[in-house]
């Protein structure tokens, strides 16, 4: 099964796309950063999600990886969208 975090989980990558602070933009900086900011604004509030869910396959979500970025409106809500807590 592989090795357990300190929460006693496995694999928790994939069970949810996760909510990020950073609002969507497909305009970006060619050169490498740490941290990159993004927009502080969208027109559509739309904000990034990332990595995937337990519904994606092959034919509506081939780029299922912990990487991966996609968008939504602040308010969508579903049950394969989520966030993680941290300090």
């Amino acid at each position: 099964m592989g090795v357990q975090n300190k929460y006693g989980l496995y694999h928790i990558v994939g069970n949810v796309w996760e909510w990020v602070s950073d609002y969507w933009s497909t305009n970006h900086n060619s050169e490498p950063e740490v941290d990159p900011q993004g927009p502080k604004t969208h027109p559509s509030n739309e904000r990034v999600k990332k990595g995937g869910s337990f519904l994606c396959n092959e034919k509506f979500c081939n780029r299922y990886r912990v990487a991966a970025r996609s968008h939504n409106t602040a308010d969508s809500g579903a049950s394969n969208l989520g966030f993680r807590c941290a300090k």
